[in-house]
């Protein structure tokens, strides 16, 4: 099967990317917007005529977002709702009390490179905790809302960082590895891109479309338990540039009908056969979408969530 393409690459902007395209009547959730590319998808979005909720462990800096998203949008319908990733209970929270269709669900918040090992409530790693697990949560929860938009998308922001590593089940939470914060990543990433392979071929007959991706090396607050972005000048993206290709999945019409896949640049990106030696090479690990570790993940999920 050819790769898809698209007129957009690496250069590319939010702005370039919705040129034209028109969201009105549409509602949007995207998780970890009161930074970086979180702020820009939300800010595409609602330019677009979106519904935006800013979902935020932190709402009255979500809250001081939003209005300023609707200050240089002129969008009003944009708003901040209270989500901790980290804990279950407030993932429950806010997809109880979540009433009517959704459109788009940008599962974009994550937390990289922890130098101390660090658990959630529950007891979960904390990356592969907030990155994967909570988002799982929140996806499982909105399922009915997706359901009820008569063609929808969630799109899961990954990374090349899950090259680091595939899941391991038998050890999910590091009890009995050493820790290490860049395999606790990698997972929690290669978590993201199961979720959408697994949440496509669940429930593409409902209308519901999941995509991962890429955005590239973008200097973020993601960065700042690693001393900021080291990656060569050449190499790096813009926050617009970084978050096009989420704005992409999740509102292109160029994506109608595209589910279970990998992108970056705005691109489909190829499967690798081994991790690439050199930076700024495309592509995805087999593993993270492999339909039967999809499949296993979700279950796995759903038993760790209480399903």
């Amino acid at each position: 099967m050819a790769l898809l393409t698209t007129p957009f690459d690496r250069e590319s902007t939010t702005d370039d990317v919705l040129k034209g395209v028109s969201l009105a009547g549409k509602r949007a959730v995207v998780t970890g917007a009161t930074s970086g590319l979180g702020t820009e998808t939300a800010r595409a979005l609602a330019s677009a005529g979106a519904e935006v909720v800013l979902a935020a462990r932190r709402p009255e800096a979500a809250g001081e977002t939003a209005a300023e998203i609707t200050r240089t949008t002129g969008n009003p319908m944009v708003s901040a709702r209270a989500l901790d990733l980290a804990d279950l209970r407030s993932v429950r929270a806010f997809t109880d009390a979540w009433t009517g269709p959704l459109h788009m669900l940008v599962n974009n918040a994550a937390i990289m490179a922890l130098p101390e090992p660090d658990r959630t409530p529950e007891g979960r790693e904390l990356q592969f905790g907030t990155n994967y697990l909570g988002h799982f949560a929140l996806t499982l929860g909105l399922h009915p809302a997706l359901a009820a938009a008569g063609g929808a998308r969630i799109v899961s922001v990954s990374s090349s960082g899950h090259l680091m590593s595939p899941v391991i089940f038998d050890d999910l939470d590091y009890r009995f590895r050493p820790y290490d914060p860049w395999s606790a990543y990698g997972q929690s990433k290669t978590a993201d891109i199961l979720l959408a392979v697994e949440a496509d071929r669940r429930w593409s007959g409902e209308g519901i479309r999941a995509n991962a991706l890429n955005p590239g090396a973008i200097a973020t607050n993601l960065q700042r338990h690693t001393g900021g972005l080291r990656t060569p000048d050449h190499l790096r993206k813009t926050v617009p540039q970084g978050a096009a290709t989420t704005v992409l999945l999740a509102a292109s019409p160029l994506l109608e009908g595209i589910g279970g896949r990998y992108f970056e640049d705005c691109a489909q990106s190829p499967v690798l056969l081994e991790r690439p030696q050199a930076l700024g090479v495309s592509g995805v690990a087999p593993y993270a979408l492999d339909l039967k570790n999809a499949a296993r993940l979700w279950r796995t999920g759903e038993e760790l969530i209480g399903v």
